[in-house]
């Protein structure tokens, strides 16, 4: 661990500007002196001691988060332990599965929240609880716009789901076994028992999702205690790796190690590695890019795409390996493992919260299973994960998981069936009048930043009943919107810019030749330049999505894919003073 390191005086603590020392500080530190003996306070508990935000992203409706406010408890008794005083904060709850029509929609809110309440109260430093998709960039992306010390404690995966003889991953297995039962192979009974069975505890998906991804990105940047990002929601270790932070956030605020000090280009390109090498979600192209904006580091696609060439794909975890799941990448060694097997490909001599070093981290890291954590000269993939695919449909970028697509899909040509909606798509994908075959490229338009609204997860768009009966489990489907990490198939994602601006996905005609090409990074619409340029100036624009509320502000704001769809406002730079507390 870290050398020791002096205590600061009270003075020198951020929190000393509202509670001052003594009766002769001044009013406004009498008044907050008072107002904390009127929550029940001693002024031995919280005077001159490093005061902790605990931002809480529990709530009854968000099942990866529901076991978070007992997990609370545990990072203030490692607060206390420190000798800090913690403060808990419930902020805004991102629940995957229950918010429409995306939590992606309220990524930023919840980023503007974090920033404005660490800003604006009498905090030291910050520990930051969340895991469901959304919540760990966002908490993440506010935190670093402040940049105060601050740690991460990753909600942690659900335990493995059962059903009679099948270990199921959540998300993955969900889509599995609805075409099962659109192709007629099981009934209302099994999907009854599936129900129950799916997810058996709190947590996040156990699967490589976006939940899992982004928060062994999170571990891989260096902002929570070593191994923390896959410890199962509800094994004992997780309690203890919550007290945890709370003793080490203590420290980092005496040791004065800011985030900025932790998120660097290093740091981010190595959570890039990281990611591509754990077969991770696509959503994470979008979410570090973000991220990297607000700790003021440039990160393209262009980077993914150049380290997906050097970087293997070595946890064989479910959707893009063949078997396992997040409790297994656990005990085979968790992410320490996992980079003690790709250590050339990293930047070793970067600060993490825990180590001067991340050397020092993985020092004595080691795998216990080479079919979880397979070695280099036997990978799942030999590069990694996603692709970056360019061309005149995707001008400024497009991302594949090409690694969960059937390999035959990588390189086709075939005529578009458009939608230009997912309601539409809902209705008449079955419609025998398509004509789809298993050669058709489904085509999903209005369903990106703007269109959505809020970019949903509509790109693995479903294969009609009649073809899933013949067999068929994977088309070629383009969308401008995402796809969950738990998904699967041969689905080009993230088509920038965006049909609803008037992107070249918006001039795509049912019937029109579109070829995907993954090796060679391109997608293309095989229609001429004059042909495109006569449909545009035909094109008009839809109507605005939101007339008022946070909604305009998020389409007046809002980015798009290819720059990590932050609010315009929150990402660029400049300086926010910290409040006059006196």
């Amino acid at each position: 661990m870290s050398r020791p390191v002096d205590r600061k005086k009270p003075e020198d603590l951020r929190s000393h500007q509202w509670y001052g020392s003594g009766v002769s500080s001044g009013l406004r530190s009498f008044s907050h002196r008072a107002r904390t003996r009127q929550l029940g306070y001693l002024p031995e508990e919280h005077l001159g001691k490093p005061v902790i935000a605990i931002l809480n992203t529990w709530s009854d409706i968000n099942p990866c988060h529901v076991h978070l406010r007992d997990r609370a408890q545990a990072v203030k008794r490692g607060v206390w332990q420190a000798g800090g005083f913690p403060l808990e904060f419930p902020v805004s709850t991102l629940s995957e599965t229950f918010q429409k029509p995306t939590p992606m929609l309220y990524r930023n809110m919840l980023a503007m929240e974090t920033e404005e309440l660490l800003r604006s109260y009498p905090v030291d430093g910050a520990v930051l609880m969340g895991g469901c998709d959304k919540s760990t960039p966002a908490l993440l992306m506010g935190a670093a716009s402040v940049d105060l010390p601050t740690v991460f404690v990753p909600a942690g995966p659900m335990l493995p789901g059962h059903w009679r003889n099948e270990i199921l991953g959540s998300g993955t297995d969900m889509w599995k076994y609805w075409d099962d039962k659109r192709a007629g192979l099981i009934g209302d009974c099994e999907m009854t028992e599936l129900e129950s069975g799916l997810a058996r505890s709190p947590g996040h998906c156990m699967t490589m999702g976006t939940a899992s991804t982004l928060t062994a990105a999170a571990e891989a940047l260096g902002v929570t205690v070593p191994g923390a990002s896959s410890i199962p929601a509800v094994d004992s270790g997780h309690d203890r790796m919550a007290a945890a932070a709370g003793l080490r956030i203590v420290e980092l605020v005496h040791r004065d190690r800011k985030l900025s000090d932790i998120l660097t280009a290093d740091a981010f390109e190595d959570a890039v590695t990281t990611v591509l090498g754990l077969g991770g979600s696509t959503n994470a192209v979008i979410h570090l890019i973000a991220m990297a904006g607000r700790a003021g580091v440039k990160l393209t696609l262009d980077d993914f795409d150049r380290i997906a060439r050097t970087v293997p794909v070595l946890a064989n975890v479910r959707p893009g390996g063949q078997r396992y799941l997040m409790e297994d990448f656990h005990f085979a060694g968790g992410l320490p493992g996992f980079l003690s097997r790709i250590t050339d490909l990293l930047h070793l001599d970067r600060p993490t919260v825990s180590h001067d070093t991340m050397r020092e981290q993985l020092d004595g890291a080691q795998v216990h299973n080479d079919d979880v954590i397979r070695t280099r000269d036997n990978p799942v993939a030999t590069e990694g994960g996603v692709a970056v695919l360019r061309g005149n449909l995707c001008p400024d970028g497009a991302v594949i998981k090409h690694i969960s697509a059937e390999p035959h899909l990588l390189e086709h040509t075939g005529p578009a069936v458009v939608f230009d909606d997912y309601r539409t798509m809902q209705r008449t994908i079955n419609d025998p009048s398509l004509g789809i075959t298993a050669d058709t490229v489904l085509v999903l338009r209005n369903s990106g930043p703007k269109g959505g609204p809020g970019m949903p997860e509509y790109g693995m768009l479903p294969i009609p009943d009649h073809l899933l009966k013949q067999g068929v489990r994977d088309m070629v489907r383009i969308s401008d919107a995402r796809m969950s990490g738990t998904s699967y198939g041969a689905c080009a994602l993230h088509v920038a810019p965006e049909s609803y601006i008037g992107g070249p996905l918006a001039l795509v005609r049912t019937g029109d030749s579109i070829t995907l090409d993954v090796e060679a990074r391109t997608l293309r619409l095989n229609v001429d330049d004059e042909e495109l340029e006569r449909r545009r100036a035909d094109w008009t624009p839809p109507p605005t999505r939101y007339e008022r509320g946070y909604g305009a502000l998020y389409n007046d704001q809002i980015t798009q894919a290819d720059t990590g769809c932050d609010f315009e406002f929150l990402a660029r730079p400049g300086k926010v003073p910290d409040p006059y507390a006196g």
